[in-house]
């Protein structure tokens, strides 16, 4: 049972901002992105096409966010597995992914990631995180005791078989979409002196 400072933190932790952007995209754009954001959704073909229409220039970066959607649940199984390997005892009873109902709100939280990822790559901006979100997504994971070494890894491993999914001389524009929300959940625990 969650405790209402959690379900609290839980309404309050969205990672995903798009203020930053309003100077390189008319309004009925972000209107778009916030609406997936709000439904907790990757852009469907429909929205796609609609940036399209708006903003032309975002075509080949929103063909990048399309692959991903589409291949959101091989990646993150196979992001899953990586943890798994590194961990195998997380899982188990006494771990700190048990019970089950645990581990899957952290591949839960792994499929989300992916899709704050895409909106990113969709509107070629780095900048797509809500300080304020991440402050209390920090917070939430102190409270529930979510192991932040293993999200860092499932989030490398998100990276990693992502940019598997492009040509090679793609991959390098795409890996700072994913290295900005690594670089912000590590800081998740620096911040508090553990390593």
């Amino acid at each position: 049972m969650l405790s209402d400072n959690v379900k609290e933190l839980i309404k309050k932790s969205r990672i995903v901002s798009f203020a930053s952007w309003s100077d390189k995209y008319p309004e009925e754009a972000i209107a778009i992105w916030q609406k997936a954001d709000n439904q907790g959704e990757y852009l469907s073909d429909e929205a796609i096409e609609q940036l399209i229409a708006i903003a032309p220039k975002l075509e080949n970066s929103l063909q990048s966010a399309k692959l991903l959607r589409e291949n959101v649940n091989i990646i993150v199984a196979q992001a899953r597995k990586e943890v798994l390997v590194a961990y195998p005892q997380i899982t188990e009873p006494g771990g700190e992914l048990y019970p089950p109902t645990r581990a899957e709100a952290c591949w839960r939280d792994f499929w989300h990631f992916l899709r704050c990822i895409t909106y990113g790559i969709s509107g070629q901006s780095v900048e797509y995180t809500s300080e304020e979100g991440l402050g209390y997504m920090k917070q939430l994971y102190q409270e529930l005791q979510v192991p932040l070494d293993a999200m860092v890894l499932g989030l490398e491993n998100l990276k990693l078989y992502s940019l598997q999914q492009f040509p090679t001389e793609q991959q390098a524009s795409l890996a700072p979409y994913f290295d900005h929300l690594i670089n912000a959940m590590k800081k998740f625990y620096s911040e508090d002196g553990q390593q």
